[in-house]
């Protein structure tokens, strides 16, 4: 048994969903979260930027003794996974395999479509992988660089966000692909409103594949957590806590046992009801920069 935490990071909350994925397949897993929503998003940096800020957060995490880091971020797996493994001895694991692997494991067509930042589009990630696997699948890449933002806003659902899906992915709809690879995990926070506009598109995310990834790591590493917590925490530390305690709320609070933190915990021992208390807390650039 290792009772030791897994780490995730992301340029902002969209690796929230890769997290979530995390807690419903290893329910007994202790989680530390960190949301660089100071400095998102990634996809319009460079790749030694991404580099950097990647190998801050990680370092951070490092130190609160880790035994496992999720890239949650498909930029930062783009670009700087390969690193994060050589710098690191945990295990790393990034977020565009699985993808690759949901891909397969999930669709027969001949032909797909990736959206992300114009980061990891540039990088080419994505189409290698599948033409390592079928160099005859017709790979269709398309950035959505303002997907991220909008979602930072917390504007899902929104007329706004609505026209710009319409603005970026009816090409793909007019070259008849039906399988869409979200290549962002902002992205599948905009699901819902991307199927609203076009329901025949069959969408794919990282999240379940990097969730059962992680678990096979525990489990052929022995680091797993087998001992069954009354209250599993989760902390989340974002680098800039401004207006994103609503968008937590509504991403958390709508699942029953989630509790958001921020303040003293101590009153949580009284609250059995509360299997993951969210204890949320900022982290600074200053901080991350000492590392």
């Amino acid at each position: 048994m290792d009772p030791r935490p897994i780490g995730i990071f992301d340029s902002g909350v969209g690796g929230l969903t890769v997290l979530a994925e995390l807690i419903r397949h290893l329910p007994e897993e202790n989680f530390i979260y960190v949301g660089d929503t100071a400095r998102v998003p990634y996809g319009s940096r460079s790749k030694e930027t991404i580099i950097k800020y990647s190998l801050e957060i990680a370092s951070f995490l490092v130190k609160q003794n880790i035994k496992l880091l999720v890239v949650a971020c498909n930029t930062a797996s783009a670009h700087a996974l390969d690193v994060l493994k050589k710098t690191f001895e945990i295990p790393v694991v990034g977020v565009i395999e699985p993808g690759v692997d949901a891909f397969f494991h999930q669709s027969n067509q001949t032909s797909v479509a990736i959206i992300g930042t114009r980061a990891t589009v540039k990088s080419q990630k994505y189409p290698n992988l599948i033409h390592a696997r079928d160099p005859e699948i017709f790979v269709f890449s398309k950035p959505c660089p303002l997907f991220v933002p909008l979602v930072e806003e917390g504007w899902v659902n929104h007329p706004i966000t609505k026209n710009v899906i319409k603005e970026y992915l009816q090409e793909i709809v007019d070259l008849n692909i039906n399988d869409l690879i979200l290549g962002c995990t902002h992205y599948p926070l905009l699901k819902q409103d991307i199927q609203e506009i076009y329901p025949h598109l069959f969408l794919i995310d990282s999240s379940i594949e990097t969730a059962k990834h992680v678990k096979n790591i525990l489990e052929k590493n022995k680091i797993y957590t087998n001992k069954h917590l009354s209250q599993n925490p989760l902390t989340i530390y974002l680098t800039d806590i401004t207006d994103k305690i609503p968008f937590l709320e509504k991403l958390f609070l709508e699942k029953d046992g989630f509790l958001i933190v921020t303040e003293d915990y101590a009153f949580l021992k009284d609250r059995p009801e509360i299997k993951f208390p969210i204890i949320l807390k900022e982290l600074s650039l200053e901080e991350l920069s000492l590392v």
